[in-house]
């Protein structure tokens, strides 16, 4: 493809981009696999924006990289075509509909009352069950194929069941990535300089510097107001979350429900409610900001709980992608990520049995429902949100005869 092509495929409009996005976010169902295959139907298929091979290497990017894979995607895409007000409008657009559709559960959630309601609510833990089975079981199989890296997330697990809360979780996930770069078992990618991205090495440089700043004052200034405890907590979840969306659950549960900023049992709910909306998972953060306690809460606590959940991720986008091309031919990178996605596997089924399992099931009549739930994602290839519609009926006949 020559540069006048490539040029000329990256011309659009800001407007144009956050349309299409707005579209994209109604409609994207399924998580970020899902979502991706969203983009390549819309952007590559029907609207020629980029070619099928810079698709798939920015796919490689955003899966190599912490942070939400699809959400990342996307801004890159509205910045490869309108510049960064493109990027930026690709993410409020794509973002938008979950976030606001989330936030509104969260400020309903206080006046529903009786049978009904808090049938549906425990239904919405118990199917946080199957999902995040889902998720454990899928991954496992993609990033623990072999001893080696099942035996790290076991490791990752035993770290968790000692030290619990986030000291843990980010001591699993170095210990995973230094455990994968000792065995070696990555394989560098052959540079193939297909994304051209208006970033330059200066640009990326600066983004990386602020990412680590961040990251290592936040948690030295947050005991100096609510505000910054929200930030320093959201953001290191952010940073901290490699190989899929669903690895935020354990990361926000530490930072939220440990200090009592959100209840247990108002976290699950949410969570469970996240699976039956399109777009990213991470949207996930205007139910939680909502929800704090202290405040900010309410549109000011969704408002810090979003940036500061999706700005780390970003930045190390922006920081990566003038380098992309002689990175992904590093061999210890590649190391690196396998091992950290072997302890994120072990992370995730951590959080499945506490708190996902020991909140949600309280009975064999539970076990059953979260059984249905699994067989429908699983053997029956439902969609999440049918999914979490069955859970919400199913709870609500479980608390109407537990009444009886």
């Amino acid at each position: 493809m020559n540069e006048t092509t490539q040029s000329s495929r990256r011309q659009g409009s800001p407007l144009e981009v956050f349309l299409v996005f707005l579209r994209l976010g109604l409609m994207s169902f399924g998580g970020p696999i899902a979502h991706l295959g969203y983009f390549r139907d819309e952007l590559v298929t029907r609207r020629g924006w980029l070619s099928e091979q810079a698709y798939g290497d920015l796919v490689a990017l955003c899966q190599f990289l912490p942070g939400p894979a699809s959400s990342q995607a996307g801004f890159a895409l509205g910045l490869m075509r309108a510049g960064w007000l493109g990027g930026l409008a690709a993410f409020l657009a794509f973002t938008l509909p979950s976030a606001l559709l989330l936030f509104s559960l969260a400020l309903s959630a206080g006046s529903l009352a009786g049978p009904v309601a808090s049938g549906m609510v425990h239904g919405l833990k118990i199917v946080a069950v199957a999902i995040v089975f889902q998720a454990v079981w899928g991954m496992a199989r993609v990033f623990c194929p072999d001893p080696a890296r099942a035996s790290i997330a076991v490791a990752a697990v035993a770290m968790l069941a000692f030290i619990p809360g986030t000291f843990g979780l980010t001591g699993a996930i170095a210990l995973g990535g230094s455990a994968g770069f000792l065995l070696g078992r990555g394989a560098g990618v052959p540079a193939g300089g297909r994304i051209g991205l208006p970033v330059s090495p200066g640009t990326g440089i600066a983004a990386l510097s602020v990412f680590l700043v961040l990251l290592v004052l936040l948690p030295l200034v947050s005991g100096q107001s609510p505000v910054l405890a929200i930030l320093d907590g959201f953001y290191r979840a952010g940073a901290l979350v490699f190989g899929g969306g669903h690895v935020v659950l354990p990361l926000l549960q530490a930072e939220v429900v440990g200090p009592g900023w959100v209840s247990g049992d108002a976290f699950l709910s949410g969570y469970g409610a996240a699976q039956a909306v399109p777009g990213p998972l991470f949207t996930f953060a205007a139910y939680l900001g909502a929800l704090l306690d202290p405040a900010p809460n309410a549109v000011a606590g969704a408002l810090l709980a979003l940036l500061a959940l999706f700005l780390p991720g970003f930045l190390v986008l922006i920081a990566v992608l003038p380098f992309w091309d002689r990175l992904r031919a590093l061999s210890w990178a590649q190391s690196v990520l396998q091992g950290t996605n072997a302890a994120v596997v072990g992370i995730l089924g951590a959080a499945l049995y506490s708190p996902v399992f020991t909140s949600a099931i309280g009975d064999v009549r539970d076990l059953l429902l979260a059984l249905i739930c699994v067989l429908a994602l699983m053997s029956w290839k439902l969609p999440p949100w049918a999914v979490v519609l069955i859970a919400a009926v199913g709870g609500t006949g479980l608390e109407l005869a537990g009444r009886l």
